[in-house]
């Protein structure tokens, strides 16, 4: 268990919230060094995500199904137009509002970091068989939906 930090007190390493966190630092750290090798970041990939999964949307409906703070997706959407990976277009039917859509390229760009997510799982979980895999899956994602039902 050293590589679990020896620095630790043995009962901390042994916590299931300190393994958690552990482990969730070094996955912020091997999806970050993903999407920079992208030149991207979290934010980029969600809303390239949701704009391929969903279809074009409004700033505020992309940051609401996000769950990115209104000025960080502003932000977000300014970096990826200026690559040209999305368009922003005034709202036929709301002129105050922006549509914003994919490119050709964001959409290959979404599949790109979509590659690069499913490799930082594969590395991330490499120790697991592939049931252990779905089963933590199933796990984490029982835990989640505890704790952010409204």
């Amino acid at each position: 268990m050293e590589s679990t930090g020896p620095q630790s007190p043995a009962g901390l390493r042994t916590t299931p919230s300190w393994l958690l966190n552990q482990t969730a630092s070094h996955a912020a750290r091997l999806i970050g060094e993903g999407f920079a090798a992208h030149g991207l970041r979290g934010y980029h990939y969600r809303l390239l995500a949701a704009l391929a999964e969903g279809g074009p949307a409004s700033q505020a409906d992309l940051g609401r199904r996000c769950g990115i703070d209104r000025s960080d997706v502003v932000a977000a959407i300014n970096d990826l137009a200026g690559r040209g990976l999305v368009v922003r277009a005034p709202d036929p039917a709301d002129r105050r509002r922006n549509v914003i859509s994919l490119t050709d390229a964001g959409s290959d760009e979404a599949d790109r970091m979509g590659e690069t997510v499913e490799r930082v799982q594969r590395d991330l979980l490499a120790p697991l068989s592939t049931d252990e895999r779905d089963q933590l899956t199933r796990l984490l994602t029982r835990l989640l939906d505890h704790h952010t039902r409204h």
